[in-house]
């Protein structure tokens, strides 16, 4: 199964503070994609760092297209407040439909996201 990792576990990973050996794993079992919004966030900062091994590494992963169905985010958004999740930013919620369209599961140190499921 293909695992889109976050932005936020990928932070974290290239500090060194968290999920080093379960990244590792992922990285060497070649079990992690990605799509354009993880990548907008993520290449600016590694550019200018001028992290380009980094930079070169995330482009040549796979990535799924975002396919926006904005009435699905809305009703998103809205499940996500009647249920007290008030913190789910437009961009998660891309990034959740973006996995369940793909069937692919989400590895983040968000914790909004698993409250959705």
């Amino acid at each position: 199964m293909n695992i889109l990792v976050d932005s936020s576990v990928w932070i974290a990973y290239f500090r060194g503070t968290e999920n080093m050996q379960k990244m590792d794993f992922l990285i060497e079992e070649d079990l992690i994609v990605t799509n354009n919004l993880i990548l907008a966030e993520l290449i600016p900062h590694l550019y200018v760092q001028k992290e380009r091994k980094l930079t070169n590494l995330l482009e040549q992963l796979s990535c799924f297209s975002l396919n926006t169905d904005w009435s699905n985010i809305i009703q998103m958004q809205m499940t996500c407040i009647l249920n007290g999740i008030n913190k789910m930013g437009i961009p998660d919620l891309l990034i959740a439909q973006n996995a369940i369209q793909n069937k692919l599961n989400i590895f983040t140190l968000d914790k909004h996201f698993y409250l959705m499921t």
